[in-house]
């Protein structure tokens, strides 16, 4: 195997070793019961048995025409021929789902049957009285009494808060339809909940509250994040991060407004990254790439790997040791092969309040965020060839994240299933093609939601980058009006000449140079990663008095190890050092300059091959004027 693939295999086994831990902090633990665990468990399993008795008593008649034809057509989607498809260098046989043409036509024809069924039961599906009793039924399926019990014998803390979960019917249905509590684990929900709702009164009232919600509902390890803190401890400590980010105009502007049922706050937190590492990254794109914060949906944020983090094998890491640095900023030094791409562009989305998930494929690693047109893969294939995603088959993923968009249809959803369920009925399997009939109604229900909305797939973004640095698709580069304030060099009292980026001969947009507006309302400019020819900044100054000058340029960078080449008055060639800032602006050491009274000019070009820099401004500021200036004053 060549060494490019070792490493590969490698990442690749990372990313599988994080999501079976992440699996098995959430899977149902053997239960070891009390006394008083056990009379819980009777207790909860009695009230469990009642709801089913009460659910099952709600099972509407169905016109055994309709019922018939329904069967019928499902059985079709068996006899449906697989298709072969080459995804990352690796051939998938595919039958279900839509990435099999025929699939997907032959379930219309399933879903045509499927709402004849449903529109008999219109008055079932309207019960909002039932909906309390049949979400709570659901609750103790999923969370098992066994479990349940485990948690409430603990002491009468973790008692209380179980039972105010099971006596608010409000909570247990917004709860159960954001999908409810993961592996199972209702206990530790609610004390992420309750610590966060303890922490701050905004966590009760509107989407703040949804939030909330729903990030317990998903964090449900002992643990969050950082090994030694209690999830719920930790989860605070994210959630106010967040809530001073939202509330500095940091997190990005659909944070408040990710609407449907609540399920996409689920996925705002990281997976796995520290808040250290999420402040960091918040750094990189307001400093550095601020222009990425502004980009449609399908790049914004994450559009840094494309610029910053280039597919490159056989990166010994970490790059620099000595350094300390995290991973995350390690992987801006050299870039590196799928693993750290997906990393980068997860966190980009995290830090900013976008929800996103791992999305590995067949021998990739690739991830997946929300837009408001909805969920896209980027950096991979699409969702079709993708591997679990968040513990789901990924296209039933895509799939409730569509239907999930509609609260009042997805109740309807969640109403048949949970028929089902109580009627002891088997799970859809092989996306829609075999299962119970309430619970395949839900299934069905879910693509009527999609089709009546005109919920369109998004597909995937920069799918063509996944294991290449170039692109067939022809960048636009927009160019942006710069006022004439932010083109003028000023003169300070001590002589310091401050040259503003823009006051360069052509302030124009190119391959490699970008003018951009910064975070703070001025003008800054980036020369871009890549090698190939160089782009020149060409400034012209006018020096009261010739002498010797300390030049400085005002720099952001998240690499190391570079040079830029200083060009004066065409004669003079100067290389300067380019520190590195970790995305702080910061001024590089002066370097001495001659220069002669008048014009003069001074050339900027990055050297091959170059790494990123962000650049507000250059500075002259003099240290010694010649010696005739002197005796003529």
């Amino acid at each position: 195997m060549k060494k490019r693939n070792i490493i590969k295999s490698v990442w690749i086994m990372t990313i599988l070793v994080i999501s079976i831990s992440a699996f098995a902090a959430i899977s149902p633990a053997q239960v070891s019961l009390t006394a008083e665990g056990e009379q819980l468990k009777a207790h909860y399993s009695k009230m469990m048995a009642d709801l089913r008795e009460e659910i099952t008593q709600l099972e509407p008649k169905v016109d055994e025409k309709k019922k018939a034809e329904f069967t019928k057509q499902l059985s079709a989607l068996d006899n449906v021929t697989p298709v072969t498809k080459t995804v990352m260098g690796n051939e998938i046989s595919v039958k279900y789902g839509p990435g099999n043409p025929a699939f997907a036509e032959k379930q219309k024809e399933v879903l045509s049957a499927a709402r004849a069924v449903m529109k008999d039961i219109d008055a079932f599906l309207g019960g909002e009285k039932e909906l309390a009793s049949m979400a709570k039924f659901a609750l103790l399926t999923h969370g098992t009494p066994e479990r349940l019990a485990e948690f409430a014998q603990k002491g009468a803390d973790e008692k209380t808060l179980i039972d105010k979960l099971l006596n608010d019917d409000k909570l247990v249905v917004q709860a159960m339809t954001m999908g409810g509590a993961s592996g199972g684990h209702y206990g530790q929900a609610m004390r992420n909940y309750t610590a966060i709702q303890n922490a701050t009164e905004r966590s009760g009232e509107g989407f703040f509250q949804v939030w909330a919600l729903a990030v317990s509902l998903q964090c449900t390890g002992e643990t969050y994040v950082y090994p030694d803190v209690p999830a719920a401890e930790s989860l605070v400590k994210y959630y106010l991060n967040y809530l001073k980010a939202y509330d500095d105009g940091i997190l990005d502007p659909a944070f408040s407004k990710l609407g449907g049922t609540g399920w996409n706050y689920r996925f705002v937190f990281p997976d796995s990254y520290t808040l250290e590492d999420i402040d960091w990254i918040r750094k990189v794109l307001r400093n550095y790439r601020p222009d990425h914060t502004r980009l449609e949906y399908r790049w914004r944020y994450c559009r840094i790997v494309r610029t910053d983090i280039p597919y490159t094998s056989s990166v010994k890491r970490p790059v620099r040791p000595d350094l300390n640095l995290s991973p995350i900023q390690d992987f801006f030094l050299k870039g590196g092969i799928c693993g750290p791409r997906a990393f980068v562009g997860q966190i980009s989305g995290y830090a900013f309040g976008i929800p996103s998930r791992r999305a590995p494929s067949p021998g990739h690693g690739a991830m997946a965020h929300w837009t408001p047109d909805g969920w896209t893969t980027v950096l991979g294939p699409h969702f079709y060839f993708c591997k679990n995603i968040n513990g789901m088959p990924p296209m039933d993923f895509l799939l409730e994240s569509q239907a999930q968009q509609d609260p009042k249809g997805f109740k309807q959803v969640l109403m048949c299933e949970w028929l089902g369920e109580a009627l002891g009925e088997t799970a859809p399997r092989d996306y829609g093609s075999s299962g119970g009939l309430w619970r395949l109604l839900g299934f069905y229900k879910r693509q009527a939601i999609v089709e009546d909305l005109k919920i369109e797939d998004v597909g995937t973004t920069g799918e063509e980058l996944a294991e290449s640095n170039v692109s067939g698709e022809k960048e636009e580069i927009e160019q942006i009006e710069i006022p004439e304030k932010f083109r003028t060099i000023t003169v300070a009292e001590d002589g310091t000449i401050t040259i503003p980026v823009a006051a360069c001969k052509s302030p124009k947009n190119g391959e490699k140079i970008r003018f951009m507006e910064s975070i703070d309302g001025g003008i800054q400019v980036h020369y871009s990663l890549g090698s190939g020819r160089p782009e020149l900044l060409n400034y012209t100054v006018d020096i009261p008095r010739a002498g010797t000058y300390e030049f400085t340029a005002n720099v952001c960078t998240v690499t190391m190890d570079r040079q830029f080449l200083l060009r004066v008055n065409r004669r003079t060639l100067v290389d300067v050092d380019i520190p590195y800032t970790k995305a702080d602006w910061m001024d590089i050491q002066p370097v001495e300059l001659e220069l002669k009274e008048g014009r003069n000019r001074l050339s900027y070009t990055q050297k091959a091959p170059n790494k990123g820099i962000s650049i507000k401004h250059f500075k002259l500021k003099p240290v010694r004027q010649k010696r005739t200036d002197l005796q003529s004053n």
